[in-house]
């Protein structure tokens, strides 16, 4: 088989690559207010150029790695539940 065959990275290539795109357009990435899991209230905060909030819907930080990019949009429906 050629170098696409079956087994082949190339699917997760395609998701990294992705990831990728999308941390660069959400660079300065801001994280909204949040409440812990001991229900202690944060409020939210800017991240830096290139760098994008990070985490869970219970602790937030900011960091430059794409898979664990947590967009506004997810950080709002944290707030629902």
């Amino acid at each position: 088989m050629g170098p696409g065959g079956t087994g082949s990275g190339w699917p997760l290539a395609g998701a990294v690559l992705v990831a990728v795109a999308a941390s660069l357009a959400a660079g300065g990435e801001d994280c909204l207010w949040y409440v812990d899991r001991n229900g202690s209230w944060h409020p939210g905060f800017d991240c830096n150029f290139f760098t994008f909030c990070c985490g869970t819907c219970h602790q937030r930080y900011c960091c430059r790695d794409p898979l664990r990019l947590l967009t506004e949009r997810q950080q709002r429906h944290c707030l629902a539940f």
